[in-house]
């Protein structure tokens, strides 16, 4: 008998689009407004069976494989078309991947389909917030929604990081425009005369008609956001005198609603060009009367575009003269921007595998360091397959061998609240007092108050008989919702104010940290994750199953040691 099928989440929404003349641009290729409409539809189908909502952002919309990226041609060919043209299918699918108390994230993927070579590509992936509402725009509190899979369990988790980083976002490109010199410096290019922002600038109005709105009367965000890109384009290409292509999108933010009626005025201008992109900002304002004074501004982005050239190489770009006063700060602000996303970039696409594992720490990349380090635990939280190693005395070691890793989860109940022992276990600095693999943590830089950069030094001595050090980032995070443990999460980062030293055998930490569960009012499970990187494989023998004593005792002794002195540690907390 066939085993059932797992259960469908009940928000997941699949959208296939055949692509016809009419969703195409000048190049016969599927226009960009059009796909955001699609997937704005799609993510807005998957949001409304949890409640009436609106659509509160869209972020992280980055073309792997772009709707009109120019194709190559091969060679004796010269009327090549790009991946997505007429008589391909779009797939979209999206699902809400966690609910709030008002607002819940929703997942999107979009793929394309040659119907002929049967051939699939990524396309983009996206994330989108929508704000529950009820009679007369009022908020409604979500149910919460509960993860059924393991890739469920993993965006359910890190949607709450996710979440956090976009409240902090604007304070982090504020206090790097604050560290960063005030004058603004012109790229010099070899051969480029600098253009005047002012002529890259673009105002449209449009009028919302029935078909651009939904049955209750407001505007479709992704109606927005396809008028949005059309003037960021005509922007874009004022600057270069072609036909750019759209890399990313930082984020739309809805600001407010717009209704049938009301017209649109759209505004677009290139903050800053690179030397192979510049990025575009665009807003959309409202107003309800013909002769009315007063707007609303409803939506604002940053859209980041490139020239292609025959070979598909990005084209070198003029340069920008920004005006005075606005035009310089939006200048300053595009820069900081791709500091931001570059270095974010960097960290995403750092290799496990390779040495060193430390990414270097600064202002531009410390809140997606902080997620990067939080999300890597919690999705190695939610894996499946963890095999029961080993029980000694209700403690429990399980092992997760997966392609080149090996990763450990130890657990056990201590009587003790899961607040206390949060306090403790992410205080590095009275690790020594019940770890006795820690001679000494220095809290080198307060991040803010749930980031800290350490300076460890450990009791293990190395290979080379020299005592261990580490410069750790300590991430830790309160519960979002109930059901959420604490989190405290550390990897190592590198600082220029601590370098390596003869002294001490600098070591590396990829991913660990640790979970703390509330199991009753005095009851508490704690689990320490490692995902063992090559230092830690000295450790374990061939045999995954019998673990060398040494590799047992280490890790084994924190949570005993908790056992033992649980009283005194309760003391010790209560001191706090």
């Amino acid at each position: 008998m066939a085993s059932p099928l797992p259960a469908r989440n009940p928000t997941e929404v699949q959208m296939s689009q055949l692509v016809l003349p009419c969703h195409t641009n000048h190049r016969g290729e599927l226009s960009t407004g059009q796909l955001l409409k699609w997937i704005d539809t799609a993510a807005c189908l998957s949001a409304r069976r949890g409640s009436p909502c609106v659509t509160g952002s869209m972020e992280d919309l980055a073309f792997s494989f772009h709707a009109s990226q120019p194709y190559i041609n091969p060679p004796g060919q010269r009327d090549g078309k790009s991946g997505v043209c007429v008589g391909q299918v779009v797939n979209i699918k999206a699902k809400v991947n966690r609910a709030f108390n008002s607002s819940m994230e929703v997942g999107i993927q979009v793929s394309y389909e040659d119907l002929c070579s049967g051939k699939h590509c990524s396309i983009c992936k996206a994330y989108a917030t929508f704000v529950a509402q009820g009679p007369f725009g009022s908020k409604v509190k979500l149910k919460p929604l509960t993860p059924q899979t393991e890739e469920e369990k993993i965006e359910h988790s890190i949607a709450a990081e996710r979440r956090r980083r976009r409240l902090v976002h604007k304070d982090t490109l504020k206090d790097l425009l604050t560290r960063s010199p005030r004058e603004t410096e012109l790229e010099t290019r070899d051969g480029s005369v600098a253009v005047p922002a002012e002529k890259t600038r673009v105002e449209s109005v449009e009028l919302v008609l029935p078909p651009h709105a939904n049955h209750q009367g407001n505007t479709f965000g992704g109606q927005i956001m396809a008028w949005m890109e059309n003037v960021a384009t005509i922007a874009a290409s004022r600057l270069c005198h072609a036909h750019p292509t759209l890399r990313a999108i930082e984020m739309f933010h809805f600001r407010g609603p717009s209704q049938v009626g009301d017209r649109l005025v759209l505004k677009a201008i290139v903050n800053n060009a690179f030397k192979n992109s510049m990025e575009v900002g665009v807003c959309a304002e409202a107003y309800g009367q013909e002769m009315s004074v007063s707007r609303r501004h409803i939506n604002s982005a940053f859209m980041t575009f490139v020239v292609l050239d025959q070979e598909g190489r990005p084209r070198t770009l003029p340069m920008v003269a920004p005006e005075p006063g606005e035009g310089e700060r939006r200048y300053r602000e595009a820069s900081a921007r791709k500091k931001i996303r570059l270095d974010r970039k960097y960290v995403v696409s750092c290799k496990q595998t390779e040495v060193p594992l430390s990414v270097p720490w600064d202002q531009s990349n410390k809140v997606y360091l902080s997620y990067n380090n939080v999300s890597a635990l919690k999705t190695l939280v939610a894996k499946a397959n963890w095999a029961l190693a080993r029980e000694k005395e209700k403690v429990r070691m399980y092992t997760l061998e997966e392609d080149k890793f090996l990763s450990f989860r130890i657990e056990m109940s201590v009587r003790i609240t899961a607040g206390r022992a949060f306090s403790l276990l992410s205080d590095l600095r009275r690790r020594h007092e019940w770890d006795s693999h820690y001679a000494s943590a220095e809290l080198v830089q307060q991040v803010d108050d749930d980031d800290m950069i350490y300076h460890v030094v450990s009791q293990t001595l190395s290979r080379e008989n020299k005592p261990q050090d580490f410069v750790i980032l300590a991430s830790r995070r309160k519960p979002c919702s109930k059901g959420d443990p604490y989190v405290v999460a550390f990897r190592s980062v590198t600082l220029p104010t601590h370098p390596a030293s003869t002294d001490f055998t600098r070591g590396e930490t990829l991913c660990s940290g640790f979970c703390i569960w509330p199991e009753s009012e005095e009851m508490s499970k704690v689990a320490y994750y490692n995902q063992a990187t090559p230092g830690y494989l000295n450790y374990v023998t061939t045999n995954v199953a019998g673990l060398s004593s040494k590799f047992c005792a280490t890790l084994e002794a924190r949570f005993f040691c908790l056992l033992k002195n649980k009283e005194d540690l309760i003391m010790r907390l209560q001191d706090l």
